[in-house]
């Protein structure tokens, strides 16, 4: 009988692997079927063509991405990155290859003018998709993934939430604006409106710990992962959800977006918030409450680990500084300040350049140290990296120091494009030289099998949602502000 018993076991196993294999296509193409009906009734435009794509999106990404949903967070931002591809391959891109039309300035107009689509791809077909087969991969896999704490997830999310949004509404309150609550209108009671903020600070805090608790691994991935959702955010709540809130028509036309893109803004630097402090408070979780390990104590100690990632950021910033200033004295950022009446000469303005580049490069050394297995790896979490600080620094920080205000019209954007190019390759070239030096160091570390082990726990493994967190973040941080200003 227990013969028997092992012969059938394998064949079991074997059907229910065939079965799962076709489960994940057929609950793809009835979510897509459904996304597409959505896509057709918000773009009031009831072309089988939407149906048909959705549907193909939904089998196709139940195919090729099942296995790598395996948290409703992983399954978002798979199918965000995925659904952001298909919008440029097919509505932005596609068209003009086969009419044989390869002006830049026509597909510039098209790629506008297909604005609605691209919100809808993303709301109504990318999050419920991504989101459906992210929880059915989670179930699938549970015994596979480390312990999931709902806890510990909305309560150290939600209290990132609030904290952001305090953070922010001190900052923000003092001229009536809250980009969070972009699109809304005017509301007439201030403490509706206070209140209003906090309750989408602290849903938007607890459904990022929700998503995202097994992705986060340090304070640089988590900014990332709240660079991308605070974009997401500004799709589904400014642009869709607010309206609809108000039982406004949605309006998802390149106009709006442009009278909108303040609050974009706003969105991604309260994601950078909300993840700097939910990689804080996580860490200070995790330490008080699940690890308890004083056997195995690390050989160095955190203040040497510290004082490392600093001097090697200092350099990898200072060679950042110099790759980029080409471009940089080129495009007249050096001498000038783009849309400011401040000029330098070309000495000082190098001067301050280099010194700047190295501080911003300790930063990366502190945020964004074990996120890369390698050097290629390493240049995405750079443009990233250099992505972030385009928007906090020449957006935010840089006219708050020289006017009191920040300026986050996509006029103002557009003027500061030739110093996104620079921040890109500055980013770039920092990973590069900083990942240099920190895997020759982990080499020699390797040769320790007491320290080995921990370097290893640290450093990000390959096979997580982060290209897809590059694809999406990346893409649109950089398209937004091209395609809106």
């Amino acid at each position: 009988m227990s013969k028997d018993s092992k012969t059938i076991a394998p064949e079991i196993a074997a059907v229910a692997k065939r079965s799962a294999l076709w489960m994940d296509p057929l609950l793809g193409l009835l979510v897509g079927f459904v996304g597409g009906l959505l896509c057709m009734a918000a773009l009031g435009s009831w072309m089988n063509r939407y149906l048909v794509l959705a549907s193909v999106f939904g089998v196709v990404f139940g195919f090729f991405f099942s296995k790598r949903a395996t948290s409703p967070g992983a399954g978002l931002i798979w199918s965000l990155a995925f659904v952001f591809f298909l919008w440029i391959a097919v509505p932005a891109g596609l068209g003009h290859l086969l009419s044989g039309t390869r002006h830049v300035e026509s597909m510039f107009g098209d790629a506008q003018e297909h604005f609605p689509e691209l919100v809808a791809y993303l709301v109504c077909l990318g999050m419920p998709v991504g989101l459906i087969l992210g929880i059915s991969g989670a179930i699938r896999g549970k015994t596979n993934q480390s312990a999931f704490s709902w806890g510990r997830a909305i309560i150290v999310g939600g209290f990132s939430g609030l904290l952001g949004g305090t953070i922010f509404g001190r900052w923000m309150s003092s001229g009536d604006f809250f980009p969070l609550l972009g699109g809304s209108g005017v509301i007439h009671s201030h403490d509706t409106t206070v209140a209003l903020h906090f309750g989408i600070a602290i849903l938007i805090g607890a459904t990022y710990g929700l998503l995202f608790q097994r992705d986060v691994r340090g304070f640089g991935s988590s900014m990332g992962w709240g660079l991308g959702y605070g974009i997401f955010w500004w799709f589904f709540g400014p642009l869709t959800m607010l309206p609809l809130i108000k039982r406004a028509g949605l309006d998802w036309s390149s106009d709006r977006g442009t009278a909108l893109f303040g609050s974009l803004v706003g969105h991604i630097l309260y994601g950078l918030i909300v993840g700097v402090v939910y990689a804080t408070v996580d860490r200070l979780w995790v330490r008080l409450f699940i690890q308890s390990d004083p056997l195995n104590r690390e050989p160095e100690g955190p203040g040497l680990r510290l004082f490392r990632s600093l001097r090697w950021g200092a350099f990898a910033g200072l060679v950042g500084g110099l790759v980029a200033s080409p471009i940089l004295i080129a495009t007249g950022v050096l001498s000038s300040v783009v849309g400011f009446d401040t000029h330098l000469s070309g000495f000082n303005g190098f001067l301050v350049h280099i010194l700047v580049s190295s501080v911003i490069g300790m930063t990366y050394g502190l945020l964004f140290r074990h996120e890369a297995p390698n050097l290629g790896l390493g240049v995405m979490w750079g443009w990233l990296f250099g992505l972030i600080w385009w928007y906090v620094g020449p957006m935010t920080l840089l006219p708050l120091l020289l006017t009191g205000e920040c300026d986050w019209r996509a006029s103002a954007a557009s003027a500061l494009l030739p110093a996104l190019t620079g921040h890109l390759l500055f980013g770039a070239t920092t990973a590069l030289v900083f990942l240099s030096l920190e895997r020759r160091y982990t080499r020699l570390l390797f040769s320790d099998p007491r320290a080995a082990g921990p370097e290893l726990r640290r450093t990000r493994p390959v096979g997580t949602p982060a290209p897809a967190l590059w694809l999406f973040a990346l893409g649109l941080g950089v398209l937004l502000p091209i395609l809106l200003g």
